[in-house]
């Protein structure tokens, strides 16, 4: 059974009107910047359920655009974000789509293009109370929260490569919470999700990266 603390009772602070609707909105385009870690300079959001609905008048597009300028819930510059979106250069677009049926009515895709021209696709979704779960990266099933230190890592599913990265996090002594491991297929792309109980040292990271079959790691 879930805990339920005061904080998912009065929610967060936060500029409104809805927790779900612009709180959580903005943890997951936040979250999606962070994933990204390149500057953002194109992003599409295709809205399902509530979003779709009743993305304009909650502020649900002012909050995603917000998240991925870096934003965070309490910043008083979110009503302004088509604003600021104008200053950084930032192109958006917004997709409703009420026919698609997700299991959650609060749930996003974000389509985000780096400066480099890479893509990552993330769907997201708004629990309650400013809450998120992040369900997908780039096709691939995924879940964490980031109510937790997490590390994403995405790997090559080769042999060998979840256990380098145990190792790596026990000679830092690095206490793990949650670990999962996510992929298409044997031997496919592959995502490692880890929530930690403290903060992750970079000198960790350093060393998770020293495999072939590592692509990219990053800390939330």
């Amino acid at each position: 059974m879930k805990e339920i603390s005061i904080f998912d009772v009065i929610g967060p602070n936060m500029i409104g009107p809805s927790s779900s609707h612009t709180a959580g909105a903005v943890r997951i385009a936040l979250m999606v910047r962070k994933l990204v870690q390149k500057p953002i300079c194109e992003v599409k959001f295709i809205l399902y359920g509530s979003f779709a609905q009743t993305y304009r008048g909650h502020g649900t597009d002012k909050a995603l655009v917000a998240g991925i300028l870096g934003m965070d819930t309490e910043d008083e510059r979110i009503k302004d974000a088509f604003y600021h979106a104008k200053e950084a250069g930032l192109k958006y677009t917004f997709e409703p789509n009420e026919v698609k049926h997700t299991d959650h009515p609060n749930t996003v895709e974000v389509i985000a293009k780096d400066e480099t021209g890479d893509i990552t696709t993330v769907v997201g979704v708004s629990i309650g109370g400013g809450n998120i779960r992040i369900d997908q990266i780039n096709g691939i099933d995924v879940e964490f929260t980031g109510e937790y230190c997490t590390m994403i890592i995405k790997q090559q599913d080769t042999p060998g490569v979840v256990a380098h990265i145990t190792e790596a996090l026990s000679d830092y002594n690095i206490n793990i919470a949650f670990m999962r491991l996510y992929r298409e297929s044997k031997g496919t792309m592959a995502y490692t999700i880890i929530e930690t109980d403290e903060n992750i040292d970079e000198g960790v990271v350093d060393k998770i990266r020293n495999h072939s079959s590592i692509l990219k790691v990053t800390i939330i």
